[in-house]
């Protein structure tokens, strides 16, 4: 009996953690994400709920997010850039290699980070 009430709790604990997905993205330029200038190189990026959080090492930054589906698999990952107003190189998408998922970052991200 005890194990019924247990079971699922852990049930719904690993559903909660599965929810999360994460992935990895090698960006080739300086590039702005909210207000925050990423450096060159590999990031990891866990998208939970509408939020991407990025992160390589000590340096971490969020921004909503919108993830969506394709309707074919991308055959490597891709990230596409907006240049804005300020002359800056903003990530506007990012497409996962090997899957249909497509990262859009709202416009609100880059309202917010040109203090519009």
């Amino acid at each position: 009996m005890m194990m019924r009430k247990v079971l699922p709790f852990f049930l719904v604990a690993g559903l909660a953690v599965a929810s999360a997905r994460s992935y990895t993205v090698n960006l080739l330029q300086p590039s702005m994400v909210g207000t925050a200038e990423l450096k060159p190189g590999e990031y990891k990026i866990e998208i939970n709920d509408q939020k991407a959080v990025i992160h390589k090492g000590k340096v971490q930054t969020e921004s909503p997010v919108q993830v969506e589906e394709s309707d074919t698999r991308f055959d490597a990952t891709a990230v596409r850039y907006v240049t804005s107003a300020d002359g800056k190189v903003r990530i506007q998408e990012i497409r996962i290699g090997g899957t249909r998922t497509r990262l859009v970052f709202t416009t609100e991200n880059a309202a917010a980070a040109s203090g519009q």
